[in-house]
C-alpha cells in the first residue's frame, strides 16, 4: 500500500528512538515511558505487514503490552509510595529482600517487556516479528529485533539491581499493601507466564477476530476456538424466545 513506507519508517523511529532514550534513564517511571514508545513501534511493524497475521499479532501484542506494562506501573506506585515518591534506580536496591512479592511480579513484567522466554512478552514479539518477514519486511524485523535486544539491557539493570545489590542503611520500612492490589498484580503476573506458555488459545481468538467472514461464525469454528459448554449456552440462549 501507498502508506506502507510512512508507517515503515515510523516505526524504524520509534523503535530505535524509545529504546536508546531509556537506556539512558535513571528514573523507572520515565524508563517506561520512553519503552512505550519502542513498544508503540513493535505494534507499528503489525501494522506495516497489512495482512491478518499482521493484525492478529497486533491484537495479541496489545493485551499482553497492556498486561505487562499495567502491572509495572502498579508496582512501580507502591513501591514509590514507600520511598516518598521517588522512583530512581537506587530506590530498588535490595527490593527482593524487604518485598519479595514485588521484586518477583516486577521481574516477570520487565522480562515479558523485553521479550525473554518464557513469557508473553517473547510470544507476542515472535508473532510480530513473524508477520513482518511474512510479509516481505525482512529488514524491519532485523531492526525490530536488534532494538529488543538493546532494550534488554535497561530491563536487566532493573532486575540486577533489585537482587543482586544491597539495600541502603536508610531504606523505607515497608508498609502494609492492600491485599486486592497484590491480588491484582499477582493475577497480572500469572497470566503473563500463563500466555507465554499456552498462548494457542489466544492466538486464534485474535486470528478468527481479523477474518471477514460472510456471516455468522460456524459452531465448529467457535467450539475450537471457546469452550463447547459456552457456545451451547449462547446458542440455546439465543433461540429462546423473548
Amino acid at each position: 500500500p501507498d502508506w506502507a513506507p510512512v508507517l515503515w519508517l515510523l516505526a524504524v523511529l520509534t523503535m530505535i528512538v524509545g529504546t536508546f532514550a531509556g537506556v539512558v534513564q535513571s528514573n523507572l517511571k520515565r524508563l517506561l515511558a520512553y519503552s512505550s514508545i519502542a513498544h508503540a513501534g513493535y505494534l507499528l511493524v503489525a501494522l506495516v505487514a497489512a495482512d491478518d497475521t499482521g493484525k492478529s499479532a497486533m491484537l495479541f501484542y496489545l493485551l499482553v503490552y497492556a498486561v505487562s506494562n499495567t502491572a509495572a506501573f502498579g508496582v512501580v506506585a507502591l513501591v514509590g509510595s514507600e520511598a516518598s515518591g521517588r522512583h530512581r534506580l537506587g530506590d530498588y536496591a535490595g527490593l527482593w529482600m524487604r518485598r519479595p512479592a514485588l521484586a518477583a511480579i516486577l521481574t516477570v513484567c520487565l522480562l515479558s517487556l523485553g521479550g525473554f522466554p518464557p513469557t508473553a512478552g517473547f510470544i507476542a514479539k515472535w508473532y510480530v516479528f513473524r508477520a513482518a518477514v511474512g510479509a516481505g519486511h525482512t529488514a524491519l524485523a532485523i531492526i525490530g529485533v536488534l532494538t529488543s535486544v538493546v532494550s534488554t539491557f535497561f530491563y536487566l539493570r532493573i532486575v540486577a539491581t533489585m537482587y543482586m545489590v544491597e539495600q541502603p542503611a536508610d531504606a523505607p520500612t515497608a508498609p502494609a499493601t492492600h491485599p486486592l492490589a497484590v491480588a491484582a498484580l499477582v493475577v497480572s503476573a500469572a497470566l503473563i507466564v500463563y500466555l507465554g506458555i499456552l498462548p494457542a488459545g489466544l492466538l486464534d481468538l485474535a486470528a478468527v477476530s481479523t477474518v471477514q467472514a460472510p456471516g455468522p461464525m460456524p459452531d465448529e469454528e467457535l467450539e475450537r476456538v471457546f469452550a463447547p459448554a459456552f457456545v451451547r449456552a449462547v446458542r440455546r440462549y439465543s433461540r429462546t424466545p423473548l
